[in-house]
């Protein structure tokens, strides 16, 4: 039997020029991969007859809400600062993540990340999540 723990989770991180960071759950609260498009697509003729069509693209998304005083928000401003002001232009997709989960034997690995915009930020009485919407220019399941 396979169960699911998202301790048993990690999250890697990884530039050139920034370096790397991984994460085990410390302050993340979620961490979501999307494909930005279908695989396949279904014409109807008149006549009823169909036509499958197999569609390119393994380009898509990235949602990480994590805790604003963690140690991989801190990393991934670092990164953003980096990419967006300091950085040649030929750095801004050059970011890797990966995300395992050794339990259930799957892996997820993003490559030519680059920042779809800095985490919103929220200031409050009590601590918040930010999020950090990433796109990525491939996404592969293993």
């Amino acid at each position: 039997m396979k169960v699911y723990g998202f301790g048993d989770v990690t999250a890697s991180f990884s530039h050139p020029k920034v370096g790397s960071k991984s994460s085990t759950g410390a302050g993340v609260g979620s961490i979501g991969v999307s494909m930005a498009g279908d695989k396949t697509a279904h014409d109807v003729g008149a006549d009823g007859e169909v036509m499958v069509s197999k569609l390119a693209g393994k380009n898509g998304a990235i949602t990480i809400a994590i805790q604003q005083t963690s140690e991989l928000h801190k990393w991934l401003l670092k990164w953003y600062n980096y990419v967006e002001s300091a950085g040649p232009l030929s750095e801004f997709a050059n970011m890797t993540i990966t995300i395992a989960s050794k339990n259930l034997g799957d892996e997820t690995v993003c490559t030519g990340v680059s920042p779809q915009k800095i985490a919103d930020r929220s200031y409050q009485a009590q601590g918040q999540h930010v999020t950090w919407n990433l796109m990525a220019a491939e996404i592969t399941e293993k």
